[in-house]
């Protein structure tokens, strides 16, 4: 346990969609990063249409790093029915796949705390999908529930962690979706899954799958930032935390800093 500040490097990346295509660059950025940082982030769309030779890529590039890689699958990566094979294949590569789960670990003398799901679709004030209707839209519904109850049970999990997490690939706030045209904003996340992200705390949130959005807002004093990497414009995006028992604070330049 860390007793004076220790500062943790996390290296965060969203929507690489890997594929055949983009082998040799995603190779040079995990064999760089893996010199940058102290573990890596993945906010799903891991993969181009979700095949498992995609996935392969992204294991191949993942496989033998240093440092420890959680990750949390996007809505690409669902797209192939072929979900199960392309967890496998990445956990093969010691990727940590989150999915409405939580792990911990021991980085820069801090315990990390990083609660995974992909979240899903529903909006937010103004324009949300309600609980009401025809089966298939309250299926939606449900399915955003039971991701935004797992974010709630896996942060009570890690209440003791010295720095906590959220990783989603949905967005949980509309600040950084400001960008993409405000009628797909119902597609693109949902507040509900801030909710149990304000009741139980969180050091940092991060999440993708807006590739027009902006990178940083806020859930109360809680940072939240869109790590996909058309927002970034990086392989990946690295957040200090400076953190010892109790106290975690973040630093960060925006995309548009010199």
């Amino acid at each position: 346990m860390c007793n004076i500040a220790c500062v943790m490097r996390i290296a965060a990346a969203g929507d690489v969609h890997a594929s055949e295509a983009t082998r040799e660059r995603l190779v040079a950025a995990f064999a760089q990063v893996e010199n940058d940082a102290d573990v890596v982030l993945l906010a799903g769309d891991l993969t181009t249409t979700g095949e498992p030779e995609q996935a392969q890529v992204l294991a191949d590039a993942c496989r033998g790093l240093a440092v420890p890689i959680f990750a949390v699958l996007g809505n690409h990566d669902f797209h192939a029915g072929r979900v199960g094979d392309v967890r496998a294949i990445l956990e093969d590569a010691s990727v940590r796949v989150l999915d409405r789960s939580w792990q911990t670990c021991t980085i820069a003398g801090l315990e990390l705390g990083v609660v995974g799901a992909k979240g899903f679709v529903g909006g937010f004030p103004g324009s949300a999908l309600p609980d009401f209707g025809e089966e298939t839209l309250r299926a939606a519904y449900a399915e955003t529930t039971l991701e935004a109850d797992a974010i709630g049970k896996g942060l009570q999990e890690i209440v003791h962690c010295d720095v906590r997490v959220v990783l989603l690939h949905y967005a949980p706030i509309e600040a950084t979706l400001e960008g993409e045209p405000e009628g797909i904003h119902v597609m693109l996340g949902s507040d509900r899954l801030a909710t149990p992200i304000a009741e139980y705390g969180a050091d940092l949130v991060l999440h993708g799958h807006a590739h027009a959005g902006s990178f940083e807002g806020a859930i109360g004093q809680i940072p939240v930032y869109n790590v996909a990497v058309h927002v970034t414009g990086k392989d990946f995006w690295i957040f200090d935390l400076e953190g010892a028992r109790g106290r975690t604070a973040v630093e960060v330049e925006s995309p548009g800093s010199s």
